[in-house]
């Protein structure tokens, strides 16, 4: 079977339909990138160390003894295990560089190269693959030999400097934002070379950090910084230069309220009973709001406070002031929204058979997106793999897995 032919035979639906993806990423920031190729249709080959896995595998909780958080993170990858430390591991993954469109990874700079898989040797092997790195601060940073985790581009990034209640501490947000933000930013760089190998035939490098996503991300704090120099602050769940955008407490809740305009506000001042606030010097403009956000804010509090949360909810909106319920993510995930958009999906799993899962949200017109992922058990796809794109026979795989390298 030639390259050409061993290449086309890829499975699913989808915009990257046809499209083969190596992905030797681990964790998070790199498999959530191939996750969203993988749920736009893209075959995606995961690469894992024999036994051990992915150490996401390792992450609670678990059901049974697997990692639900491997699942999320995971869905419709085949799982290939493979001891890239070895030299013959190393040529297994070398053999499947000319089958495969995209190759992504995200150790520290240097460990590819280390591992015979760098750059040079890779284009050597297939010129017309994508290769995409992912790492902390980039390939060519002073800082690109520290290792990088999450809490640590957050704090790195200027993210948590803005975060939490005003005057306290520095706080991170409740999710693995940098992770995750930096493998969407990666994704589109991958589907964007795609788009130009498809145009001009040109295959080429993608370098992403995890501190430049998360500086990119930080529009409204970089439009103070870069063109006032006012360093902003933590301000809580305000905005930091429109009030009243903030959360209140209900009787049963919390919820958030956005008064945006003049005409929101006066409109906000009609439901509280007091019109003559909209004509207030001290609450007439956002400039005054803001000077006088604590006797504002115990106003709005005090009549918030004696309401039913989503009845306000509802009186809000249909003011034409935009608000909404702080929901738990019980919450959301079992709301009307998320049903009509099929937020949570079904996928298989071998040992469990139905699984929840979340893809990535873009909906594509005649495209189904409710349910048909799956989720990989460690090497679940090593022999397959191996002799469709390799064309090893059983003996050289049951070889191979005598030795240890799959």
């Amino acid at each position: 079977m030639s390259v050409d032919e061993r290449r086309i035979q890829v499975n699913g639906s989808g915009p990257l339909h046809g499209i083969r993806i190596l992905d030797l990423t681990r964790v998070m920031s790199g498999p959530y990138c191939t996750s969203m190729l993988a749920d736009l249709g893209a075959e995606v080959i995961k690469i894992e160390m024999p036994r051990v896995g992915d150490e996401a595998r390792h992450f609670g909780p678990y059901q049974e003894d697997e990692s639900t958080y491997f699942m999320m993170l995971n869905r419709s990858k085949k799982s290939v295990t493979v001891d890239m430390k070895d030299p013959r591991g190393q040529d297994i993954v070398r053999g499947l560089v000319p089958v495969c469109d995209v190759i992504v990874e995200n150790f520290r700079p240097g460990v590819m190269d280390r591992l015979g898989l760098g750059v040079e040797v890779v284009r050597a092997l297939n010129p017309n693959i994508i290769y995409a790195s992912i790492s902390g601060f980039g390939q060519d940073s002073p800082l690109k030999n520290w290792p990088a985790f999450d809490l640590v581009i957050q704090a790195m990034s200027g993210l948590m400097s803005l975060t939490g209640p005003k005057g306290g501490p520095a706080t991170a947000v409740g999710e693995s934002i940098a992770d995750v933000c930096t493998g969407m930013f990666a994704a589109f760089g991958i589907v964007s070379a795609l788009f130009e190998r498809e145009r001009s035939g040109k295959a080429g490098s993608i370098d992403v950090a995890m501190l430049d996503s998360m500086l990119a991300m930080q529009l409204t704090g970089l439009s103070r910084q870069l063109y006032s120099g006012d360093t902003p602050k933590p301000v809580g769940n305000r905005h930091p230069v429109t009030y009243p955008v903030d959360s209140f407490s209900t009787r049963d809740g919390d919820i958030v309220m956005v008064c945006f305009s003049q005409a929101a506000f006066a409109a906000l001042a009609e439901l509280m009973e007091q019109p003559e606030l909209a004509d207030d010097p001290r609450f007439k403009t956002n400039d005054a709001r803001n000077q006088n956000e604590d006797e504002l804010r115990n106003l709005i509090a005090n009549w918030v406070a004696s309401q039913e949360r989503d009845r306000l909810v509802e009186t809000l909106q249909s003011a034409g002031i935009p608000a909404g319920p702080v929901w738990s993510l019980e919450d959301v995930t079992h709301s009307d929204h998320a049903a009509s958009r099929a937020l949570v999906t079904s996928g298989r799993h071998t040992k469990f058979g139905d699984v929840p899962l979340v893809p990535q949200p873009v909906k594509f017109d005649g495209i189904s997106h409710d349910g048909g992922g799956f989720v990989p058990t460690l090497g679940e796809h090593t022999e397959e793999v191996l002799h469709s794109l390799l064309a090893l026979d059983e003996a050289e795989t049951e070889e191979l897995k005598e030795a240890g390298i799959i």
